[in-house]
């Protein structure tokens, strides 16, 4: 079954795919950095591969469809719609396949402002079809280093969907969690998870971090990703990640659920 021309112009429309907001400037920073082996760029992966900027380049053009051309170095980046399609394919084929088991599933976002709703749309309907919706280390506190020094942050979940917050954040009326690009999260869950003797996920379904992290413990995991973030493309050239959606991760959060949709009828689920 071909994707929808409506969700393709969607895409393009709301700037998920085609040109982009991340800039060619960021993208090709983010390659230098990770082949430095920088781990703000790393983000929990363990590169079993030397990756060099040209290599890295080769890869996002054969994944994502940036520019291959080195001296392409400013302007907006691109995605190319097809190979996001395909990716969404694939992420529902995974997606279905936990259904149908009715398998535990783990989700988590760094980005919880912008991708929050898309994963809380396939965490509903997983639960509907069977599935249990993990959420261990609920207040757990974890340590994250950032540009502003150590901070100590809460994991919390909303909507099935952990995310990390200020220890003093409430819920009511506040922001959904802070941004982060860090695997230390995953890794709490994931240990609690472990320590309680509970379910671990047979699937983890996330961004950043959480996406990487959890595919370098050997966990089965799949998520989007943008021109910017080469961690989880290298994770899936080397196997431990195993699907990745090339998407313009920063875009309103609304203009997600046309992929929420197209996923969970891919995968023959209903919201």
């Amino acid at each position: 079954m071909s994707p929808p021309p409506d969700l393709r112009a969607h895409l393009l429309a709301a700037g998920l795919a085609g040109v982009v907001g991340t800039s060619r400037e960021d993208s090709l920073r983010s390659y230098r950095l990770f082949a430095a082996r920088d781990p703000r760029l790393l983000i929990g992966i363990d590169p079993e591969w030397p990756w060099e900027q040209p290599d890295l380049l080769a890869l996002m053009a054969e994944k994502c469809g940036v520019s291959a051309d080195p001296r392409h170095t400013a302007g907006p980046d691109v995605i190319d719609p097809e190979r996001t399609l395909a990716a969404l394919d694939a992420f529902a084929e995974r997606i279905g396949e936990v259904a149908r088991r009715g398998a535990p599933v783990l989700f988590g976002t760094g980005h919880p402002q912008r991708l929050l709703g898309f994963y809380a749309g396939l965490a509903d309907a997983l639960s509907a079809a069977g599935c249990e919706v993990l959420t261990p280390a609920q207040g757990r506190c974890v340590d994250i280093l950032t540009r502003f020094g150590l901070r100590t942050y809460r994991v919390d979940y909303l909507r099935g969907v952990a995310l990390v917050r200020e220890p003093e954040a409430e819920r009511p009326g506040g922001e959904p969690g802070v941004h982060s690009h860090s695997p230390l999260p995953v890794r709490v869950v994931l240990g609690a998870a472990a320590e309680c003797g509970g379910p671990l996920p047979e699937l983890v379904v996330g961004d950043h971090g959480w996406l990487c992290g959890a595919g370098q413990l050997g966990f089965e995991a799949i998520g989007p990703a943008d021109t910017d973030d080469p961690a989880p493309f290298v994770g899936e050239a080397e196997g431990s990640v195993s699907v990745v959606v090339p998407v313009d991760d920063g875009v309103r959060s609304e203009h997600y659920l046309p992929l929420t949709r197209y996923v969970l009828k891919r995968a023959c689920l209903s919201q």
